[in-house]
């Protein structure tokens, strides 16, 4: 009587813990899709802007981030394989995948903290300095596009302000027709708008670029380091269930 109940009861444990691998699968997958989403909306959104980086951990990070999400989808199909088969080397390979994903985004949530510790040294010795001599040059297409569309969505001038445009390259080159900024500092952008630097006409706005796109990366940065962390941490979860999981089988089915 005493054996028929101890195994009814290590039965009914063996029920929730897969009842509860089920479960963690489910915010497994939510949250994977959450951490792709994060990486892409990082990547395609604002991708502009990693042009203007001196260091490309912000962009890594990103891409860590989409790797993680990617293994996800695979894992999480993986789990409910070896939960209904309830074979030990399916639960092996589904741990080691956890322990893989959970290690990726912990990578990615330590580089973003760490990048937002020293972000704004980095935009402040090398962002002026990128925008000045690179805006308008031959073969620099990509970092012109960049800086023209972030005076354009943070409404800014210049990476303290306008007048670091006086010094620029492009401003004292014959190229730039008079202009005493580029067009993209007006408030309304028409050609050769940026002959006039008067307040009516162009932004100057206090702390400039700088300002405006070290609160933008920073923002992103909390939320990657928050989403790898986050998600790294339920998967603690999920690799508990899958050891006691695992200990509950004694075998594997044939």
């Amino acid at each position: 009587m005493t054996a028929v109940y101890k195994e009814d009861q290590e039965d009914w444990l063996t029920v929730c813990l897969k009842y509860l691998l089920f479960v963690f699968n489910f915010l497994f997958w939510m949250g994977g899709a959450a951490v792709l989403g994060v990486g892409i909306w990082t990547v395609v959104e604002k991708s502009d802007y990693l042009s203007l980086l001196a260091s490309s951990t912000f962009a890594v990070s990103a891409y860590i981030l989409i790797l993680a999400g990617s293994l996800v989808v695979v894992t999480g199909f993986l789990g409910c394989c070896a939960v209904i088969r309830e074979q030990r080397s399916c639960l092996s390979t589904y741990f080691f995948f956890l322990l893989l994903i959970f290690l990726i985004e912990l990578v990615a949530g330590v580089l973003a903290y760490v990048y937002y510790q020293r972000l704004s040294e980095e935009l402040k010795q090398h962002l002026n300095q990128t925008m000045t001599e690179n805006y308008a040059q031959p073969g620099k297409e990509m970092i012109t596009s960049a800086v023209d569309r972030l005076q354009q969505d943070f409404k800014c001038c210049g990476s303290n302000n306008y007048e670091d445009w006086l010094q620029s390259v492009y401003v004292l080159s014959t190229q730039a027709e008079n202009r005493v900024v580029p067009d993209s500092c007006c408030k309304t952008v028409t050609l050769l708008c940026g002959r006039r630097n008067h307040p009516s006409n162009i932004y100057k706005v206090e702390g400039g670029c700088i300002t405006k796109l070290e609160q933008f990366l920073a923002d992103h940065l909390l939320i990657i380091g928050a989403v790898g962390i986050g998600v790294a941490c339920l998967q603690i979860c999920g690799m508990v269930f899958t050891c006691c999981l695992y200990r509950r089988i004694k075998t594997d089915p044939y």
